[in-house]
């Protein structure tokens, strides 16, 4: 398997440089430590989280069906080919105002109780790999989201991430959502978020990777000294291949529900071309697919049909 490392022919370190001479300022460099910042959605997840969790929330009572399949067909467009930061940002506005009057605990215990039937199932192999390489690298592991920190904290503890970075929804004084973002990591605010993430836990950016699949988090990959394009969408691709950044294709989705299986390699390139995906990730757009359309089809029956049949 391919480790992360400054040059390919280099094996990687525990992320800190040997001590040079020349001062305070070089060998505190030389004792900062190396992180590795993971994008979530199509990342380190063959799918959304909002969509993977969807389903888990209708059935809950969180939300309704109705609101379910509107968040569905918002999605669709960044599922399918990839969303710019006002779609995901009235997306993001969208949930917020679905979770209204949730108790935040609640919230909590659903998406935890639905990791092993919604998210395990979804994670990327070549992800989990190479979140492992780190690991034994000695780096730290971060997960950064624009995702609800609700949703993404646990995903992050499931994956083996140290810590994660989301947006935040606001909290009423009685511990329910008031349908508010308290704190976006939208508009420029991921790479701030990781900016100061580095601060706290003396992190050299310079030495440091970052994980994405979309053009919207090219302020995040520009601030570290190895940037990589994972599935990326087609004006990221372009990037990649114009600034020399190398491009991971991530086609297998591991259900972690089952034990382990050995290390699969995985395809380090930096052309630009279409991955072919694999028959798991077919099965899941298909079912996303089929899923969407039955609850697109629900909730307009239950739009439409006479109020004295409800």
């Amino acid at each position: 398997m391919n480790e992360p490392t400054d040059e390919p022919t280099k094996e990687p370190t525990d992320g800190r440089a040997a001590p040079r001479a020349g001062g305070g300022r070089a060998s505190r460099r030389a004792r900062q430590r190396t992180a590795a910042y993971f994008d979530l959605d199509k990342t380190i997840l063959a799918t959304s989280t909002t969509l993977a969790l969807g389903t888990p929330m209708r059935r809950s009572g969180i939300i309704s069906t109705a609101s379910l399949a509107r968040g569905v067909v918002a999605q669709l467009p960044y599922l399918l080919v990839g969303a710019d930061e006002d779609h995901t940002a009235r997306l993001m506005t969208h949930l917020a105002r679905m979770s209204a009057g949730v108790e935040r605990d609640r919230f909590q215990e659903v998406v935890r109780e639905a990791l092993a039937t919604a998210i395990a199932p979804a994670v990327y192999a070549e992800a989990l790999d190479l979140i492992e390489a780190h690991r034994r690298a000695g780096h730290d592991i971060v997960v950064v989201s624009a995702s609800g920190a609700e949703m993404v904290e646990p995903i992050a503890e499931l994956v083996g991430a140290d810590r994660a970075v989301a947006t935040r929804m606001e909290v009423d004084e009685q511990g329910r959502f008031t349908g508010r973002i308290a704190h976006s990591l939208l508009h420029g605010a991921k790479v701030d978020a990781l900016t100061a993430d580095a601060a706290a836990h003396d992190i050299s950016l310079e030495r440091s990777w970052a994980y994405s699949d979309s053009i919207s988090d090219q302020p995040m990959l520009e601030a570290v000294g190895h940037p990589v394009a994972v599935n990326p969408d087609r004006e990221l691709r372009r990037l990649a291949a114009d600034s020399g950044w190398p491009v991971r294709d991530f086609t297998r989705p591991v259900d972690l529900r089952h034990p382990f299986q050995p290390p699969r390699p995985w395809a380090t390139t930096g052309a630009c071309h279409l991955p072919r995906p694999s028959g798991a990730v077919v099965a899941l757009s298909v079912g996303i697919v089929i899923g969407v359309s039955a609850l697109v089809g629900t909730a307009a029956y239950l739009a439409l049909r006479p109020a004295g049949t409800r």
